[in-house]
């Protein structure tokens, strides 16, 4: 109940409560409300100052849990990006100067990527720079990725190219390097057997009978058999590119005709066959587009028996051929 107030009536020298018109009662009623209202205001202006409302401090710790993941997400980035500047690196310095390729302009590595309001659904954001500037480094991210990754699959599709055309090249000895070799590519002034200066096309190895003679790259037998015209048994394979390998004066022949051999397959064994042929040894020959070439500068001859050996079994041929 609220405090009773008594005044002194001289007329009868009584005290007598107080009593207000409603108007009045009203009005005390209504300052003080006023006053109650305006205290009520003033403290929970300055309670959100100090501490912000449950709401807000709810977004706050909201935003502050954003800016964390953005923060994460760029070291993120950090690492992807170190990492395609890696794969870069070593398309550009590896792979195409190995197999003879371009590099990649740098217009095409570094595209523009518009105008700059491309990221205008992120405007009005109390963050909004850190979330352009995240997106910006995803789409560099992105284009990065993408043109190495059709880098490599160009890198890829030309290695398997170029690996065939090894594959296929013939870039081993015939024999065993061991062996000595023998007459080279070059003029002879006089032939051993017809008496007077003739080109020799070939490489011979001077090798017993019966020696080990392998395929020395993939390609497909065209010719198999005998020779009349003074290589005796031989055989001719097809290395594709324009380059044929010939293997002559065989004591007997391993491969068929139309047979699709492989690097290190067994093609025969030397012999003295033909009537160019004074003696066992094996005379190999490589012509490119029809031309004969010189031999030696297709092969190593600086191997051991044992190494030779190895690198023959290393082939792993399927090949019945062997």
């Amino acid at each position: 109940m609220g405090k009773r107030k008594y005044f002194l009536d001289l007329n009868d020298l009584q005290y007598k409560q107080v009593r207000h018109s409603l108007g009045k009662r009203f009005l005390h009623f209504l300052f003080w409300f006023s006053g109650s209202a305006a205290i009520t205001m003033f403290y929970v202006v300055m309670f959100q100052n100090s501490f912000g409302s449950p709401k807000e401090r709810l977004l706050n710790q909201q935003i502050d849990n954003i800016k964390l993941e953005y923060s994460i997400a760029n070291r993120e980035l950090d690492l992807s990006m170190r990492a395609i500047k890696s794969l870069k690196m070593s398309d550009e310095i590896r792979y195409r100067p190995v197999l003879k390729m371009d590099s990649i302009p740098w217009s095409i590595r570094n595209p523009g990527f518009g105008g700059t309001e491309r990221f205008r659904d992120l405007d009005g954001y109390k963050f909004s720079y850190l979330m352009k500037s995240t997106r910006e480094r995803i789409e560099e991210m992105k284009n990065m990725a993408n043109v190495q990754n059709e880098s490599f699959i160009t890198i890829k599709d030309k290695s398997e190219e170029w690996q065939f055309e090894m594959d296929h090249l013939p870039a081993i000895s015939p024999v065993d390097p061991s062996f000595r070799l023998g007459d080279r590519f070059g003029f002879r002034e006089k032939h051993p057997i017809l008496g007077y200066g003739r080109m020799h096309y070939g490489q011979d190895f001077e090798v017993p009978y019966n020696t080990k003679v392998y395929a020395t790259g993939d390609g497909k037998v065209v010719e198999s058999g005998f020779n009349t015209g003074g290589f005796g048994n031989y055989v001719v394979i097809d290395h594709g590119f324009g380059l044929v390998s010939i293997y002559a004066h065989l004591s007997s022949i391993n491969v068929p005709k139309d047979i699709n051999v492989k690097r290190g397959d067994l093609v025969g064994l030397s012999g003295s066959t033909g009537s160019l042929s004074t003696g066992p040894h094996l005379h190999y020959e490589i012509k490119k587009y029809g031309s004969p070439i010189n031999a030696i500068n297709f092969f190593n001859n600086d191997i051991t028996q044992e190494e030779f050996n190895e690198m023959i079994q290393a082939f792993g041929s399927n090949s019945i051929f062997r």
